[in-house]
């Protein structure tokens, strides 16, 4: 079942459509869908698919020749291209009499083994690239070796390629589409605990409760979840005990960079090294208050939320997980998913006023949405604001989620109007965002001002979901 990707479909197809010679670099991480959205693609067109394995330069030469070979039946060759130029150009002189699909998939674990791969690629791009009609995508898990051998200003492809396609993973609404059967909150439960890797969504069954399906795949050895973040990280980086210690520091509440620091026991130096690293993996986030370019207050947290409940919960679990102890950790997890849940909720609702912008619904235009955090000068304490969005100097929108099972009462309302007073808009528009619904007084609050937006997690279901 293929389910969303249809802005990348339709960037793919219009690239297609083009008919001349285009050279597409698509890369994200593992798990998240990239070969499947190539098959979907590359489906009743003519097309060269071949994947890399990590092997040698003699083996993957072989593989590429098989895949060519089978396309072209006519070329006679007894097992193999003399060399990866020579397949290259024998399928860059074919695109010059029809349109060709060239899919290279897991590039670097190709251009790893031939040194010169890269090279020869520029040559016979710069060579054929008017006479052409090859649509070559090159495609790789590695973000890293991607963006810096493929995209960067020093990589010998630099300047070739004609688009670019980072693929990440699905946001809460096309998630949705994986879980028909889920209650609204399900559904957010599901997206809080899996995220939006599409892999991943697959080991859920919404026919099985969540407390099933997370006993069935984060609490049983055998699961193939149970291992993923520690064998992703040891196929991306090269020092996987420490990365693994900086993600459970910030799952397990170190924010800040000397918390973390002090937490793993290594120098902020050095923590900022493997911080930035898990950055562009998109497995961790670096957050500043809305409005700050530069902060010390910044703080990090996880991305992911197949990484963030992992390592929120299994860690510490590990021992009982091995001896079966299902239900018991199961029971030392429950009490604490409400709380777990906040976040993620507030990603749903940022979610949910992206949606309203991008359908002319929303009262306000802003550009971006974030979380704000200071000091309150007035009450003379720290202060927090969920979600923030400005239009200009003059309007701006300010929202509270609460993922809890008692109604919001008034009193949420009267603290967000409160904390909006740190801001001199002179346009306020304020959103309350509720699992479970609302009090009659902070309804009746609400309906006094024409700026204020009081919205359940149903509602956000029948937007998104």
């Amino acid at each position: 079942m293929f389910i969303g990707r249809e802005r990348e479909l339709n960037s793919l197809n219009s690239l297609y459509d083009s008919g001349k010679f285009e050279f597409v670099v698509l890369y994200g991480r593992r798990r998240v869908g990239k070969t499947e959205l190539i098959n979907h693609f590359i489906a009743q067109k003519s097309a060269i698919y071949f994947m890399g394995v990590e092997s040698n330069a003699k083996q993957n030469l072989e593989n590429f020749s098989k895949s060519i070979i089978e396309y072209a039946s006519g070329i006679t060759a007894e097992t193999t291209f003399a060399s990866f130029q020579v397949a290259l150009e024998t399928v860059f002189k074919l695109s010059e009499k029809e349109r060709i699909i060239l899919a290279i998939d897991e590039y670097p674990y190709i251009a790893r083994a031939s040194k010169s791969l890269a090279s020869t690629l520029q040559l016979l791009i710069d060579k054929y690239k008017d006479s052409s009609k090859m649509m070559l995508i090159l495609c790789g898990s590695s973000m890293s070796y991607m963006e810096d051998h493929v995209l960067s200003y020093k990589a010998p492809l630099y300047g070739r390629r004609t688009a670019q396609i980072k693929l990440l993973p699905f946001d809460f609404e096309e998630t949705c589409c994986y879980f028909k059967k889920y209650s609204a909150t399900d559904k957010a439960l599901a997206y809080g605990i899996i995220g939006g890797t599409p892999q991943y969504i697959l080991q859920i069954n919404d026919k099985l409760s969540i407390e099933d399906n997370i006993k069935n795949t984060y609490l049983n050895p055998s699961s193939s979840l149970y291992e993923e973040p520690t064998n992703l990280l040891k196929q991306e980086v090269r020092e996987p005990a420490i990365y693994t210690a900086i993600i459970t520091a910030i799952a397990t509440g170190a924010s800040r960079m000397s918390e973390i620091s002090n937490k793993v026991g290594e120098d902020t130096n050095v923590c900022s090294t493997y911080l930035k690293n898990l950055l562009s993996l998109g497995i961790i986030k670096k957050e500043t208050p809305y409005g700050e370019k530069a902060s010390k207050k910044s703080i990090y947290s996880i991305e992911d939320n197949m990484f963030r409940f992992w390592y929120r919960f299994v860690p510490e679990n590990t021992s009982l997980i091995a001896r079966g102890a299902t239900d018991l950790v199961y029971k030392r997890i429950e009490p604490q998913l409400s709380t777990y849940m906040g976040k993620v909720f507030e990603e749903i609702c940022k979610q949910y006023l992206w949606k309203l912008l991008l359908t002319d619904n929303s009262p306000v235009f802003f550009s971006s949405l974030g979380r704000w955090w200071g000091s309150d000068p007035i009450r003379k304490c720290q202060a927090e604001i969920d979600i923030m969005g400005e239009e200009d100097k003059n309007t701006a929108l300010f929202a509270e989620c609460k993922w809890t099972n008692e109604k919001v009462d008034v009193g949420v309302l009267e603290t967000l109007i409160q904390r909006s007073e740190l801001f001199s808009y002179s346009k306020k528009h304020y959103y309350l965002f509720s699992k479970n619904g609302f009090t009659k007084g902070c309804l009746e609050r609400a309906k006094e001002q024409s700026n204020i937006y009081c919205v359940t997690h149903s509602e956000i279901i029948k937007k998104l979901g």
